[in-house]
């Protein structure tokens, strides 16, 4: 494998950490579609999540968390524990792609890169909940839902199709997080 794969690998794992924050099991869903037919090699430890036992149980994890995010009370309790799971899914969706890396270098990368950004985007999405529950009760919460739920699929398609596009719109967003924060703690 060469040094422009690991580097996509590494692009994709990004962009599907960022689909974490959003959603956590469309981007595994997606990533173990793309296993199954060949579009993705999986790293060594991660081959279990191409098989069909893996894409079936994703498959209903993924409706029963889309379906609950809809439904106010649980979409509440879901978001006091979204933080972590997404961070975690963040990292295990990087470690997956990541190949031919040492093992140090691969986890550092998953853990800060990974882990990172999907916290970002987490963290994104707990407050535009909580703004929409604010401003715009009884609907808010379920435009907020439909919309991370197509973020989740727009940022797993495009981690696949365009690695890079998925890259720059990360960093782009991280950019615009980082400048709103400071923003807000300047006020």
């Amino acid at each position: 494998m060469s040094d422009v794969d690991t580097i996509m690998g590494l692009m994709v794992g990004i962009g599907l950490s960022a689909a974490c924050g959003f959603r956590v099991f469309v981007p595994f869903l997606g990533l173990s579609l793309a296993a199954m037919s060949g579009y993705v090699t999986l790293a060594g430890g991660f081959q279990w999540l191409g098989t069909w036992p893996a894409f079936l149980a994703l498959l209903t994890a993924t409706g029963i968390e889309i379906a609950a995010y809809y439904v106010p009370v649980i979409d509440h309790l879901l978001d006091a524990i979204a933080a972590p799971v997404a961070v975690v899914a963040g990292i295990l969706a990087t470690a997956a792609i990541a190949l031919d890396m040492p093992p140090f270098l691969k986890w550092s990368l998953a853990i800060i890169a990974g882990g990172g950004v999907a916290g970002v985007v987490q963290g994104g999405t707990t407050v535009a909940r909580a703004l929409a529950s604010m401003n715009l009760p009884g609907p808010g919460n379920f435009i907020v839902a439909t919309l991370e739920l197509l973020g989740a699929i727009g940022a797993t398609l495009v981690a696949f199709l365009i690695p890079v596009a998925a890259l720059l719109i990360v960093l782009i967003m991280l950019f615009w997080s980082a400048l709103r924060w400071s923003k807000s703690c300047h006020s």
